[in-house]
Protein backbone atom coordinates (compact mmCIF):
# COMPACT_ATOMS: atom_id res chain seq x y z
CA UNK A 1 0.00 0.00 0.00
CA UNK A 2 2.83 2.44 0.83
CA UNK A 3 4.07 2.32 -2.75
CA UNK A 4 0.83 4.11 -3.69
CA UNK A 5 1.48 6.95 -1.21
CA UNK A 6 2.38 10.35 -2.62
CA UNK A 7 5.31 12.27 -1.15
CA UNK A 8 3.05 14.32 1.13
CA UNK A 9 1.35 11.15 2.44
CA UNK A 10 4.76 9.60 3.15
CA UNK A 11 5.74 12.79 4.94
CA UNK A 12 2.63 12.41 7.12
CA UNK A 13 3.67 8.86 8.05
CA UNK A 14 7.22 9.98 8.86
CA UNK A 15 5.97 13.02 10.77
CA UNK A 16 3.52 10.96 12.79
CA UNK A 17 6.37 8.69 13.89
CA UNK A 18 8.33 11.78 14.96
CA UNK A 19 5.35 13.10 16.95
CA UNK A 20 5.00 9.71 18.64
CA UNK A 21 8.69 9.68 19.53
CA UNK A 22 8.63 13.25 20.90
CA UNK A 23 5.63 12.32 23.05
CA UNK A 24 7.52 9.29 24.36
CA UNK A 25 4.81 6.92 23.20
CA UNK A 26 5.34 3.37 22.04
CA UNK A 27 3.00 3.52 19.03
CA UNK A 28 1.67 5.89 16.39
CA UNK A 29 -1.91 7.03 16.95
CA UNK A 30 -4.50 8.92 14.91
CA UNK A 31 -3.56 11.99 16.91
CA UNK A 32 0.04 11.75 15.70
CA UNK A 33 -1.20 11.47 12.12
CA UNK A 34 -3.27 14.64 12.58
CA UNK A 35 -0.39 16.55 14.16
CA UNK A 36 1.91 15.56 11.29
CA UNK A 37 -0.71 16.79 8.82
CA UNK A 38 -0.96 20.10 10.66
CA UNK A 39 2.82 20.52 10.24
CA UNK A 40 2.59 20.42 6.44
CA UNK A 41 2.48 23.35 4.07
CA UNK A 42 1.51 23.51 0.43
CA UNK A 43 -0.63 20.37 0.35
CA UNK A 44 -4.36 19.92 -0.24
CA UNK A 45 -4.82 19.00 3.41
CA UNK A 46 -2.91 22.13 4.49
CA UNK A 47 -5.15 24.19 2.19
CA UNK A 48 -8.25 22.62 3.76
CA UNK A 49 -6.95 23.33 7.27
CA UNK A 50 -6.23 26.94 6.32
CA UNK A 51 -9.56 27.51 4.59
CA UNK A 52 -11.47 26.00 7.54
CA UNK A 53 -9.49 28.08 10.04
CA UNK A 54 -7.86 25.05 11.66
CA UNK A 55 -4.33 26.32 10.98
CA UNK A 56 -5.03 29.49 12.99
CA UNK A 57 -6.57 27.44 15.80
CA UNK A 58 -3.92 24.74 16.07
CA UNK A 59 -3.37 25.52 19.76
CA UNK A 60 -7.08 24.98 20.38
CA UNK A 61 -7.00 21.66 18.50
CA UNK A 62 -3.96 20.52 20.48
CA UNK A 63 -5.65 21.57 23.75
CA UNK A 64 -8.80 19.60 22.86
CA UNK A 65 -6.68 16.53 22.06
CA UNK A 66 -4.84 16.89 25.38
CA UNK A 67 -8.17 17.13 27.23
CA UNK A 68 -9.37 13.97 25.50
CA UNK A 69 -6.16 12.18 26.57
CA UNK A 70 -6.77 13.46 30.09
CA UNK A 71 -10.22 11.80 29.98
CA UNK A 72 -8.57 8.48 29.10
CA UNK A 73 -9.13 8.87 25.36
CA UNK A 74 -12.91 8.96 25.52
CA UNK A 75 -14.55 10.46 22.47
CA UNK A 76 -17.42 12.92 22.74
CA UNK A 77 -19.83 10.13 21.77
CA UNK A 78 -18.44 7.94 24.57
CA UNK A 79 -18.79 10.77 27.06
CA UNK A 80 -22.36 11.49 25.90
CA UNK A 81 -23.30 7.80 26.16
CA UNK A 82 -21.96 7.66 29.71
CA UNK A 83 -23.78 10.88 30.58
CA UNK A 84 -26.99 9.22 29.35
CA UNK A 85 -26.37 6.55 31.98
CA UNK A 86 -25.88 9.20 34.66
CA UNK A 87 -22.08 8.99 34.68
CA UNK A 88 -20.27 12.32 34.80
CA UNK A 89 -16.87 11.74 33.18
CA UNK A 90 -15.52 15.14 34.31
CA UNK A 91 -16.34 14.29 37.92
CA UNK A 92 -14.66 10.89 37.65
CA UNK A 93 -11.54 12.39 36.06
CA UNK A 94 -11.43 15.03 38.79
CA UNK A 95 -11.67 12.45 41.59
CA UNK A 96 -9.05 10.15 40.03
CA UNK A 97 -6.68 13.10 39.58
CA UNK A 98 -7.21 14.15 43.22
CA UNK A 99 -5.88 10.77 44.30
CA UNK A 100 -3.38 9.89 41.56
CA UNK A 101 -2.37 13.27 40.12
CA UNK A 102 -2.97 15.25 36.93
CA UNK A 103 -3.21 13.09 33.82
CA UNK A 104 -3.61 9.83 35.74
CA UNK A 105 -6.04 8.42 33.15
CA UNK A 106 -3.75 9.11 30.20
CA UNK A 107 -2.18 6.14 28.50
CA UNK A 108 1.53 6.28 28.81
CA UNK A 109 4.47 4.82 30.51
CA UNK A 110 7.80 3.81 29.15
CA UNK A 111 7.94 2.95 25.45
CA UNK A 112 8.12 -0.78 24.72
CA UNK A 113 9.81 -0.87 21.33
CA UNK A 114 10.24 -4.18 19.61
CA UNK A 115 12.55 -2.78 16.94
CA UNK A 116 14.92 0.10 17.61
CA UNK A 117 13.68 3.25 15.90
CA UNK A 118 10.39 1.72 14.77
CA UNK A 119 6.99 2.33 16.26
CA UNK A 120 3.92 0.36 15.24
CA UNK A 121 0.66 2.00 14.27
CA UNK A 122 -2.25 1.46 16.63
CA UNK A 123 -5.24 -0.41 15.22
CA UNK A 124 -7.11 2.89 14.84
CA UNK A 125 -4.20 4.55 12.99
CA UNK A 126 -3.91 1.51 10.71
CA UNK A 127 -7.62 1.87 10.08
CA UNK A 128 -7.01 5.44 8.88
CA UNK A 129 -4.37 4.22 6.43
CA UNK A 130 -6.67 1.47 5.15
CA UNK A 131 -9.63 3.81 4.84
CA UNK A 132 -7.49 6.31 2.93
CA UNK A 133 -6.94 3.60 0.29
CA UNK A 134 -10.69 2.99 0.03
CA UNK A 135 -11.33 6.72 -0.26
CA UNK A 136 -8.70 7.09 -3.01
CA UNK A 137 -10.16 4.15 -4.93
CA UNK A 138 -13.69 5.50 -4.44
CA UNK A 139 -12.62 8.84 -5.89
CA UNK A 140 -10.91 7.12 -8.83
CA UNK A 141 -7.45 8.30 -7.76
CA UNK A 142 -4.41 6.15 -8.51
CA UNK A 143 -2.32 7.37 -5.56
CA UNK A 144 -3.02 7.93 -1.87
CA UNK A 145 -2.30 11.51 -0.86
CA UNK A 146 -2.52 13.51 2.31
CA UNK A 147 -6.01 14.57 1.25
CA UNK A 148 -7.15 10.94 1.42
CA UNK A 149 -5.53 10.55 4.84
CA UNK A 150 -7.36 13.66 6.07
CA UNK A 151 -10.70 12.42 4.74
CA UNK A 152 -10.04 9.08 6.45
CA UNK A 153 -9.30 10.86 9.75
CA UNK A 154 -12.55 12.83 9.71
CA UNK A 155 -14.59 9.84 8.53
CA UNK A 156 -13.49 7.56 11.37
CA UNK A 157 -15.48 8.01 14.60
CA UNK A 158 -13.31 8.89 17.56
CA UNK A 159 -11.49 11.63 19.40
CA UNK A 160 -9.62 13.07 16.41
CA UNK A 161 -12.76 13.29 14.27
CA UNK A 162 -14.67 14.80 17.22
CA UNK A 163 -12.01 17.46 17.81
CA UNK A 164 -11.83 18.34 14.12
CA UNK A 165 -15.64 18.50 13.86
CA UNK A 166 -15.76 20.81 16.91
CA UNK A 167 -13.41 23.09 14.96
CA UNK A 168 -15.53 22.98 11.80
CA UNK A 169 -13.67 20.23 9.94
CA UNK A 170 -16.37 17.65 9.27
CA UNK A 171 -16.03 15.16 6.41
CA UNK A 172 -18.26 17.27 4.18
CA UNK A 173 -16.49 20.55 5.03
CA UNK A 174 -13.03 19.04 4.43
CA UNK A 175 -14.12 17.44 1.16
CA UNK A 176 -15.65 20.73 -0.01
CA UNK A 177 -12.49 22.66 0.95
CA UNK A 178 -10.21 20.28 -0.93
CA UNK A 179 -12.29 19.32 -3.95
CA UNK A 180 -15.05 21.90 -4.29
CA UNK A 181 -18.80 21.30 -4.30
CA UNK A 182 -19.34 17.84 -5.83
CA UNK A 183 -16.51 15.86 -4.25
CA UNK A 184 -17.51 12.51 -5.70
CA UNK A 185 -16.19 10.54 -2.71
CA UNK A 186 -19.23 10.50 -0.47
CA UNK A 187 -19.69 6.75 -0.74
CA UNK A 188 -16.09 6.19 0.30
CA UNK A 189 -16.83 7.79 3.68
CA UNK A 190 -18.87 4.86 4.92
CA UNK A 191 -16.29 2.31 3.81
Amino acid sequence: MFERFTEDARDVVTGSAEHSERAGEDSITEEHVLLAMLDQEGTRAAFAFASLGITDRRASVEHALAEARRRGGLSKADEDALAGLGIDVAEIVSKVEEVDGQGALQAGGKPRRWWPGRRPFTAAAKGVLERSLRIAVGRGDRCIGGEHLLLALVARPGVVADVLAEHGATYEAVERAMFGGGGGGGSAKAG
